[in-house]
């Protein structure tokens, strides 16, 4: 990793860390702080939620003079994060020239930890995604995932030439929290996955690549990805609903995410299920009825095998019968109570579903859950919209690989990396 090092323009801080120049601004210097920086990242925000703007635009939506919206826009194209459109011949004036992001612009890797599988991404500036590295398990191991992220990041580099390799803006893990917990649910032996308890994944990873490596909760992530690269910029705020293995939620408010006190919003796996059950010592949670583990379980108890559940989510087939129908009720009815009593709390006006499945499942959910809806006292709330996701499995690590993103070119640094600031 030396020679990758040096190409990257790697500064060592005083506390012995690592930090990266921002890719295209290595010429630039230490000036870019404060109300620059701040401008810059406003510009580029914009950018990305409208596609593209000509100067005057921006200069109308921000505030700012035309003069300092032009020093900007210039620098930023210099150091291409942005690109020149065609010119537009308005009724009168000169030609208006419209800017947008330019994909090659950043790079960035997302490293997806789950409980069942692990992903790794590279992804450009605007969301396409340039290679994707699969692997599935029975349950995870760091070593394991040390293993895969190290011969990943090799592998894909290799494929990168230099100055590619000098646009990659950093790693993101997306990860659950506390990954030693609910080993139960996922058949994994207490002794072995205990061993997350211990593990700073983040500086393992960190110590593997020269970039600077950022950490969110694997759903928080996956809403970040709906904001930055899916539908999610098109509303204001929404409350999005992630399926996986476990299910997750994450929280937009006023078009930023909305993390909470402890990066944790969101986490509508914990909610209490419509029907608790009577008795026992534990009551359970609705990660115990609407999560794919639990459909796992379904068709285990038949026979059949569930690996492709993990091997292929994308594409579950045709064969998984009643099972996946069952599943589907359960998964409607349970979300859509859920919902309203996170409608009551946070008075959002749009419910964004996605999942680890495939787009057909997705539906099927999405129109049993508007249905369960139909059926539920909402007296009091106000109306909201229930929509489909745009990304699917990849959320996850496309989240994880737009934090480095977040971090160095948009306003929601200030909310997600406050401790890396």
């Amino acid at each position: 990793m030396d020679a990758i090092v040096k190409e990257l323009g790697v500064a060592q801080t005083a506390d012995g860390n690592q930090r990266m120049a921002r890719p295209g601004a290595s010429n630039r210097g230490t000036n870019q702080i404060g109300v620059r920086l701040y401008n810059e990242r406003l510009v580029l925000s914009l950018i990305r939620l409208h596609g593209e703007l000509p100067k005057a635009d921006i200069a109308r939506l921000t505030g700012l003079s035309p003069q300092t919206i032009s020093i900007i826009m210039n620098q930023l194209t210099e150091d291409g994060l942005l690109q020149k459109g065609r010119p537009t011949r308005g009724r009168v004036g000169q030609p208006s020239v419209p800017y947008s992001l330019n994909p090659e612009g950043a790079l960035s890797f997302g490293l997806k930890i789950g409980r069942r599988s692990v992903d790794l991404y590279l992804i450009n500036f605007t969301g396409e995604i340039i290679k994707a590295l699969h692997q599935t398990y029975v349950y995870p191991t760091p070593d394991g995932i040390r293993a895969f992220a190290r011969q990943g990041i090799d592998a894909i580099l290799s494929d990168l030439t230099p100055a590619r390799q000098a646009r990659i803006a950093g790693l993101g893990i997306a990860a659950p929290y506390e990954m030693w917990t609910w080993h139960e649910e996922i058949g994994a032996p207490k002794e072995e996955i205990d061993a997350w308890r211990t593990i700073d994944m983040r500086a393992d990873i960190a110590r593997l690549c020269p970039w600077p490596v950022y950490f969110a909760n694997d759903i928080t992530a996956a809403c970040a990805a709906e904001l930055m690269f899916g539908h999610g910029g098109d509303y204001i705020d929404y409350l999005y609903i992630f399926i996986g293995s476990f299910i997750g939620g994450g929280l937009v408010l006023d078009g930023h995410l909305f993390p909470g006190r402890t990066q944790n919003a969101g986490a509508l796996g914990s909610m209490p299920p419509q029907h608790p059950a009577a008795g026992g010592s534990r009551t359970p949670q609705l990660m115990n009825i609407a999560s794919i583990y639990v459909l796992e379980r379904k068709l285990r108890a038949q026979g059949r095998d569930a690996s492709i559940l993990w091997q292929s989510p994308d594409d579950w087939g045709d064969s998984l019968g009643d099972a996946l129908d069952e599943w589907i009720g359960e998964v409607a009815g349970s979300v859509a109570y859920a919902i309203v009593a996170a409608i009551a709390v946070i008075d959002v006006e749009t419910v964004i579903i996605d999942g680890a499945f495939p787009v057909s499942v997705r539906r099927r959910i999405i129109e049993q859950t508007r249905a369960a809806l139909a059926r539920i006292n909402q007296q009091g709330l106000s109306p909201f919209r229930l929509v489909e996701g745009s990304i699917g499995n990849a959320a996850r690590a496309m989240g994880g690989a737009s934090l480095p993103l977040l971090a160095n070119f948009t306003q929601d640094r200030e909310v997600l990396f406050k401790e890396n600031a």
